[in-house]
């Protein structure tokens, strides 16, 4: 993925599943293996928010990436 824009979910839609979303954030999933936009291996599910803080109930099983663009944090799991 190609973050030197920002990130518009709308350029990726193809690709990935949206699994849940509420005001701020949106929790995807990676159906055609994209490349993550910090270490280029395909990621699992992506975390997106535009809020200032975020809390996970549960911690992932595999590495976690993060990369930020100027209007929003992503979390990619591994």
């Amino acid at each position: 993925m190609d973050l030197s824009d920002g990130f518009d979910v709308h350029d990726y839609r193809a690709k990935l599943k949206l699994l849940r979303q509420d005001a701020g954030s949106m929790t995807l999933e990676n159906r055609e293996d994209l490349a993550c936009p910090a270490c280029d291996r395909p990621f699992e599910r992506l975390f997106v928010t535009d809020d200032d803080r975020a809390t996970f109930g549960s911690a992932p099983d595999g590495p976690i990436c993060l990369a930020r663009t100027a209007e929003r944090l992503l979390v990619l799991t591994h």
